[in-house]
């Protein structure tokens, strides 16, 4: 595999993928979000869901693992999404609990009821606990 990766990568694209796979995690408000985060959309997503932090957390977070690359691209597949997904799953679990060590949180790869449904797996965190304000 390493070889193949040697042969067919780029050092761009390996800059490029850090974003993805040891992504850079802020705390703002409260919240622990994806850096580049917009706040016009944190502010829609708290009207839009009441202020119940957690799901704002978990939508803000979320991304679509079909979505790592281009629209169309052609060797887009169920179990390349899986692997994909599930090694998500594990480097943001270590990643929220290296960065935010009193911060626990839960992470979640989805996967959609239609598993032909590509598009529809994603990627979240948010936070289990938060303060006493926050609705849950």
């Amino acid at each position: 595999m390493q070889s193949w990766v040697g042969c067919k990568g780029s050092f761009a694209l390996a800059v490029g993928y850090t974003s993805i796979f040891w992504p850079r995690l802020v705390e703002f408000e409260g919240y622990i979000l994806h850096e580049g985060f917009s706040v016009e959309s944190l502010r829609g997503f708290e009207a839009s869901y009441s202020g119940n932090r957690l799901t704002v957390e978990a939508t803000i977070n979320h991304r679509h693992i079909a979505d790592i690359q281009h629209l169309g691209c052609e060797d887009l597949t169920q179990d390349k999404i899986l692997l994909l997904g599930n090694v998500l799953h594990e480097i943001y679990e270590a990643k929220l609990l290296w960065q935010f060590p009193d911060r626990p949180c839960k992470v979640s790869f989805f996967a959609p009821e239609d598993p032909a449904d590509l598009m529809g797996y994603q990627v979240t965190f948010w936070q289990e606990a938060h303060d006493p304000r926050a609705k849950a």
